[in-house]
């Protein structure tokens, strides 16, 4: 734990350039005339101290709404009440939007209670002898980081604004007061959100603001760093950092990514990374006017040039461009004093990392579609295939001994189902843009809901039978583990395939190294929070014994959001606190939502937090912490309370009016209007509402609206007390204070709990049908906050992370008008008859999203 110094030093730091800052340029902020009504900034601050002061008199949303406008605005009607209403929410999204800036202008100067993470400890570390020096560069040349950027539904900034965003940080950092005006004025007028849903390409598009704005410097500055304090492998096996990236190859249950979406998302990315190169040439060429390098200075313009703007049929120029900058180079070093090489190193180094590609472009399907697609071909050519009739009626076992991996050429049919065609169609484009891209651009098929060997080996049929060669199969096959079942049956599944001789020769062309996915999200939605962490823990030391018998090197790619009940929270911590009984020598993970602009969205906090996430992976490997290696006993506990808090999750799932609840007092139903996302809220769109069909990202997202962390935090205390009244008490607090992994996974659970707020829906305690089961919830919650501070010596929850609380604590209280305003509508749509008022409501409860969920950072 950090010393009180330390921590009082950051409070401090806080106090001053964040919360001063933000009161002093929000009042600037609220003077603004940007609507048509001009007292709604003066009247904010009221309505903000209104919400307050009545949700801890516990009214009822409706009741506060009401007698606010009777006591400051009484001479108006309701349907100016509602227009008011709009503008506080327009206020408040900036709001957010402007502690958002606050914050991460002021990030270099707070430090971090995790500073031991950062590259700067590394280096310290190495400095300690040449020995150790040498140990981290090994250890570097074994280690990867690939973060995946994904298109889930809680990302709603549009380009616009995220430029104003940075440009803002910007002027904050020197508190320029005439340019934080003058952005403050453009960030009044700018939307905030879409009329229409994005389209899958506007998803990319959007992301790839990211790329090239954020990780394009951030990654170069990380591998530059490496490069000059470790001799690291110029000829290793795999890349250090690598991108991936979802929008456009993510079609599991999103209809609408279609393959032509996702070539115009390969030939996007290309285009964009092109002219990030063309722009830092520019530069180069500004420096480099030497004689002898005239031509391939020339030459390298052209080529550049031409890919990033001129149509043409392109291919993979990667090595050609480094062999002309690395010609180039040499030129300098033999003919002009080196002048200048950094310059030229600077572009080697990015287009090493990023190639014409920018970010691997995953594809990801559901097992379900995939074998309905297996049993179409092998039904319409069985001759060609070589699947024996019968094939589908037969036992996995049998299965996998006559799947025959036979190499045929199987145009799709015009007339071929949607999901058919375009799986067929997909993975012939695959092909198309590792050709054009280079074999990085699309290499990896995610087969989510896998559930047996025979998933994985009949795609890699798929393959074979639409132009793929087998002695030539350059594609990664990636089996995603999510339930708890699942998760129970993985490792027993990755031994099958690493028996199987095709299976097994495939991997060795690829290097041996097998990737598998591991869903947080679906496993919490499944079996709660202690048995998802649980069982994903289980899973991974068991798919790491199975991966060692065989000679495997093994990647974990963990399907992680933002917010603890969907895997994120500290994240670094989990991968820090990993024994070694699980493979940590890779690490990629999925980085989403709202989670991107707050984790990295600047260069400074992106590279922050992806050298806390090398630093984890190495020092874990160098000095393997015998306290994260959970003994038997502490394995028994911790399965006991898994256990005792997934029979309390799945009775809440089970209690009849688990599901009428969230419908009738969270924004789920209208989750499907909120135009952030090309993908719907739910399976079986067609279908009525049902508990398996919804998306574990509504689930989360819902209960987080409600101000209810259910999803992180519930059946923890029940657990927790079972504990201690069995006598276990001082066991579970020994665990606490040396395991990494249970210290985080108790950490993580208090956040959820930091944003959570029971005072919002203290009005339903005593309503008649649901009054019984939010008393339940209140219950647990107060239970589970009770002993956390008692596990944790702590009086308030998060007191460890003081600046942090605070933070937390500033952006529930900017937000708490728009959580007002929103249960409010959602009672107001209960009682009402008039068509037109409840699209007017439906439209309140919308846009109050937003800004939830953004001030959230991890909440969906």
């Amino acid at each position: 734990m950090p010393s009180t110094l330390k921590l009082s030093q950051r409070e401090t730091a806080f106090n001053n350039e964040v919360v001063t800052r933000f009161e002093l340029y929000n009042s600037l902020f609220q003077t603004l005339p940007f609507y048509q009504v001009k007292d709604t900034g003066i009247l904010l601050p009221f309505f903000s101290s209104h919400c307050e002061k009545e949700a801890n008199n516990q009214l009822s949303p409706s009741a506060i709404i009401e007698s606010f406008f009777k006591k400051y605005v009484p001479d108006i009607d309701h349907r100016e009440q509602i227009n008011r209403m709009f503008r506080f929410i327009q206020y408040i999204e900036r709001q957010v939007v402007l502690f958002d800036a606050i914050e991460d202008s002021s990030f270099t100067k707070l430090g971090r209670e995790d500073e031991t993470g950062t590259m700067q400890s590394l280096l310290q570390t190495a400095s300690v002898s040449e020995q150790q020096r040498i140990n981290i560069g090994k250890k570097l040349d074994d280690f990867s980081l690939r973060l995946v950027l994904t298109a889930h539904p809680t990302q709603f900034y549009p380009g616009s604004v995220l430029g104003i965003m940075t440009d803002l940080i910007e002027a904050l950092k020197t508190n320029d007061i005439n340019t934080i005006d003058v952005l403050l004025q453009q960030l009044g007028k700018t939307p905030f959100f879409n009329k229409t849903s994005p389209t899958p390409f506007d998803e990319a598009v959007s992301l790839a603001w990211f790329l090239e704005n954020i990780f394009y410097h951030a990654l170069s500055g990380i591998q530059s760093k490496l490069d000059d304090e470790f001799e690291l492998d110029i000829n290793r096996n795999n890349q250090l950092l690598e991108l991936g990236f979802w929008p456009g190859g993510d079609r599991d249950g999103n209809p609408n990514v279609t393959t032509e979406i996702t070539g115009a998302v390969a030939i996007f990315l290309r285009q964009r990374v092109f002219r990030a190169y063309y722009r830092d040439f520019r530069v180069l060429k500004r420096r480099i006017t030497f004689r002898g390098v005239e031509k391939s200075m020339a030459t390298l313009e052209k080529l550049i040039y031409d890919n990033a703007y001129s149509k043409q049929e392109p291919k993979n120029v990667q090595p050609e461009i480094l062999a002309l900058l690395k010609s180039i180079k040499q030129t300098l070093i033999a003919d002009h004093d080196s002048l200048f090489v950094k310059v030229v190193d600077d572009l080697i180094r990015k287009v090493s990392l990023f190639g014409c590609y920018f970010a691997t472009l995953d594809i990801r399907q559901d097992s379900r579609v995939l074998r309905n697609v297996f049993k179409f071909v092998t039904d319409n050519v069985p001759a060609e295939t070589g699947i024996v009739k019968g094939y589908q009626e037969m036992e996995e076992s049998e299965k996998l001994k006559n799947i025959t991996f036979t190499q045929t050429d199987y145009p799709c049919p015009h007339d071929a189902e949607k999901l058919i065609a375009d799986t067929l169609n997909t993975i012939r484009l695959m092909k198309k843009i590792q050709h054009t891209n280079g074999e990085k651009a699309c290499q990896r098929f995610i087969i989510s809901n896998c559930q047996q060997a025979s998933d994985i080996l009949q795609l890699i049929d798929l393959f074979l039978w639409s132009g793929w060669d087998k002695d030539n199969l350059s594609v990664d096959f990636m089996p995603l583990f999510e339930t708890v079942n699942d998760l129970t049956h993985a490792a027993g599944v990755m031994e099958s395939l690493y028996t199987h001789p095709f299976y097994k020769e495939h991997l060795k062309k690829r290097g041996k190294l097998q990737s598998i996915m591991l869903g947080f999200s679906d496993s919490t939605k499944d079996g709660g929070y202690l048995m998802a962490n649980w069982s994903i823990y289980k899973a991974k030391v068991e798919l790491t014994a199975m991966a060692r018998k065989y000679g495997i090197a093994l990647a974990f790619f963990d399907g992680r959001g933002g917010p603890p009940a969907r895997g994120g929270g500290k994240t670094h911590r989990f991968y820090a606190s990993m024994g070694e009984e699980i493979a940590n020598e890779h690490i990629q993970l999925t980085i989403q939502g709202q989670t991107v602009s707050s984790q990295y969205g600047s260069i400074e906090t992106a590279r922050f937090n992806m050298e806390q996430l090398i630093n984890a992976g190495v020092i874990s490997a160098l000095r393997p912490n015998s306290n994260d290696l959970l003994g038997t006993r502490q394995k028994e506990l911790i399965a006991t309370m898994a256990d005792e808090s997934y029979k309390l999750f799945i009775a809440l799932r089970q209690h009849p009016l688990f599901v009428e609840y969230l419908e009738t007092f969270s924004p789920l139903k209208l989750l499907s209007h909120i135009n952030i996302s090309s993908r719907p809220t739910k399976r079986n769109t067609d279908a009525s509402l049902k508990l398996e069909d919804l998306r574990a990202i509504s689930f989360v997202t819902s209960w987080s609206q409600l101000k209810q962390s259910i999803p992180g935090f519930y059946g923890v205390g029940t657990a927790l007390n079972k504990m201690k009244n069995s006598g276990n008490w001082d066991e579970i607090k020994e665990l606490y204070n040396k395991s990494g992994f249970f210290k985080t996974m108790v950490d993580n659970c208090t956040m959820s709990m930091s944003k959570s707020d029971f005072r919002v829906t203290a009005y339903l305690e005593n309503d008649e049908r649901f009054g019984p089961f939010w008393k339940m919830l209140k219950d647990e919650f107060e239970l589970t906050k009770a002993m956390l501070l008692e596990l944790t010596g702590s009086d308030v929850l998060m007191q460890e992370y003081p600046v942090e609380r605070r933070s937390i604590a500033i952006r529930e209280r900017i937000v708490l008008p728009l959580v007002i305003i929103q249960h409010y509508a959602l009672q107001c749509l209960n009682d009402c008859n008039d068509e037109e008022l409840i699209k007017i409501y439906n439209k309140l409860v919308i846009r109050t999203v937003y800004g939830i969920v953004n001030a959230g950072r991890n909440l969906a």
